[in-house]
């Protein structure tokens, strides 16, 4: 098969990584792409916001299957052009899509399919939405309603934090993604995400993850995009599994299908677990950046054997053969990130790292200038590790990043530690 990937990050790149080991790939062809994308695949300057670039380019090449990663592209409907110009398509249609694009419309599908999840509501001007939260008071979630790449949700601790949120938000600072506003109830309890095919009827879960949001070590400063990830999660226990498949995932998925706007892709369950209790936080409609490589990591080729079977509306028939392992990823940034970050830093040291079903550096941000390797990203390289055991992954991983010649980057030193 003639496999076209669409994308040029860390998810990208493992998903190339899996696709490329299995035996149906004849050819393989990644857009945008990037310097270690390149490496594996060939790399089409293509715009993948325009779905009639990306057929005519699939069609030029005689695409068999198209896997669509980041998020942007699928809320822009190039599933949708794809698939009526008959092309075989991973990810699901515009309406599909508005689980991740609009914070709103999830909390309706929520309502409609008595899914649990934190209390909300929704507002188009600020001054009712700054009225609700001093009613409601602290701590308390602000979501811009659209697409904001992964920062638009404050977790306000404090009332003025909220307010701050609701000027920036309604100001402008996440463009038209602001124009609606979400408050949500705070949440305690730990974070998880499930990841879980949907071929429009028929639901797989492919694997847990946990993350790491913020910048520092012990999770504190700014949130960020992710700064590493560890799969299994532990606190998804098989209980807390089956609960959120039942009463949130299957749900869901059967509402969308009444709605005549079936979901066909890979569902981000975004959890709160408390008390071996899962509520909703989010979803998302691809795999998670930096939780993919991990998982990755953990199918290798049946990845894609997964995904052209979701594709084919052939789920029902599927499995996923787990082996008893645990995989981690390090995300190594330019320093300065998630503020302003300095692009053009050579990377040494990667020719020397080890590339095997135990560990691999994904690439995320990162360009080829005059034979080299530099940062052109805030969130540069993803370092990944399988091992028997998470800290024999984390210590893998931990070892290869050592490795690594980067002076202007830099990561958590304590990626897995609320497993570990």
């Amino acid at each position: 098969m003639i496999i076209l990937i669409l994308g040029g990050g860390g998810r990208e790149h493992a998903l190339a990584w899996a696709v490329k080991q299995n035996p149906k790939c004849d050819r393989l062809i990644v857009a945008p792409g990037n310097a270690g994308i390149a490496m594996l695949a060939e790399c089409a300057d293509l715009d993948i916001m325009d779905g009639a670039a990306v057929v005519g380019f699939a069609e030029e090449n005689a695409v068999d299957f198209v896997i669509v990663g980041p998020e942007a592209p699928l809320a822009a409907g190039v599933a949708d052009s794809l698939r009526t110009a008959g092309i075989l398509t991973f990810g699901p249609s515009a309406a599909a899509a508005r689980l991740e694009a609009s914070k709103g419309f999830t909390k309706e599908i929520c309502d409609a399919a008595g899914a649990p999840t934190a209390g909300y509501a929704r507002f188009t001007e600020k001054n009712a939405a700054a009225d609700y939260v001093r009613a409601k008071g602290a701590p308390i979630v602000v979501k811009a309603d659209g697409l904001a790449a992964g920062k638009g949700v404050i977790v306000a601790m404090e009332v003025e934090e909220a307010l701050a949120a609701l000027d920036d938000m309604f100001g402008g600072e996440f463009g038209t993604a602001g124009a609606e506003v979400v408050i949500e109830e705070f949440m305690e309890g730990e974070e998880a995400s499930l990841f879980v095919l949907c071929d429009g009827a028929d639901v797989l879960s492919v694997g847990t993850a946990q993350d790491h949001k913020r910048v520092g070590d012990g999770d504190t400063g700014p949130n960020t995009g992710g700064m590493g990830a560890y799969s299994p999660a532990p606190v998804l226990s098989d209980a807390v599994l089956r609960q959120a498949m039942d009463e949130i995932v299957r749900p869901t998925i059967a509402e969308m299908a009444k709605r005549g706007t079936p979901f066909q892709g890979v569902l981000y369950v975004g959890l709160m677990i408390r008390d071996g209790y899962a509520r909703l936080v989010e979803y998302n409609v691809r795999f998670g950046d930096p939780e993919c490589q991990v998982l990755m990591m953990r199918l290798g080729a049946q990845a894609f054997d997964l995904i052209h079977a979701c594709a084919e509306g052939r789920l029902g028939d599927c499995r996923v053969n787990w082996a008893e392992d645990h995989a981690l990823t390090v995300v190594m940034a330019a320093e300065g990130y998630p503020g302003t970050y300095a692009k053009g830093s050579q990377i040494r040291g990667l020719d020397e790292m080890p590339e095997d079903s135990a560990h691999m550096v994904f690439h995320a941000g990162t360009a080829e200038r005059d034979g080299s390797v530099v940062a052109s990203g805030g969130r540069v390289l993803n370092v990944t590790a399988r091992g028997a055991t998470l800290a024999e992954a984390r210590d893998r991983a931990y070892g290869m990043v050592d490795a690594i010649d980067w002076p202007g980057g830099f990561c958590r030193r304590d990626i897995g530690w609320r497993a570990l």
